[in-house]
């Protein structure tokens, strides 16, 4: 299970685990939660009052102190594991669906001829087309597109990096994904 960690102002920070919440919890840096309690989390027997500790963790916790991560600078890490999920899984040349195993980061304008490995740059191509296409561009190697490549905002780089997603969270975040997104049209 993940805990979405936020800043006080609402902006996605990190996938943490209940026992880095927990941490949160005990040193009083939680300013606001979200969602219904998900996890309880037991310590130590207190020699006074013979009670054993216990703190209850939230899917959506908002911390205070210095925000990590910029609304507007932040564009999410690019993963092959978040790649994959952006393009649905999907080949962006022949349009088949495969697994994680059969799929491949494709430069759309290769490395070797300037090009960039960066979201806007790249797709997910199965190992046949992605050796088909080689160290051309999609034009020359006479292999367009089915779909054009973008760069997730915060919101939608937390989505496709997330495992094991509670719904609430999920929810939260999905709910602040823009209408446009090619992500929200495929989800909502």
């Amino acid at each position: 299970m993940q805990i979405l960690q936020l800043d006080v102002k609402g902006m996605p920070q990190e996938w943490i685990s209940p026992e880095d919440a927990a941490c949160h919890y005990a040193t009083n840096s939680v300013a606001w939660t979200v969602g219904e309690v998900c996890a309880t989390l037991r310590g130590g027997t207190n020699a006074v009052s013979g009670q054993q500790s216990r703190i209850d963790v939230h899917p959506i916790m908002a911390t205070t102190g210095a925000s990590r991560v910029n609304l507007f600078d932040a564009i999410p890490s690019l993963t092959n594991f978040k790649l994959f999920r952006r393009d649905r899984m999907t080949c962006a040349y022949c349009g088949g669906r495969y697994d994680d195993r059969h799929l491949t980061r494709e430069h759309i304008i290769p490395v070797s001829q300037g090009g960039l490995d960066v979201w806007i740059n790249v797709v997910a191509a199965c190992r046949l087309c992605n050796g088909r296409k080689a160290d051309r561009t999609p034009e020359r190697a006479n292999m367009p597109l089915l779909f054009a490549p973008y760069a997730p905002s915060i919101f939608e780089g937390f989505l496709l990096a997330g495992r094991h997603v509670r719904g609430d969270a999920h929810d939260w975040l999905a709910s602040r994904v823009g209408r446009g997104s090619r992500w929200a049209k495929a989800n909502f």
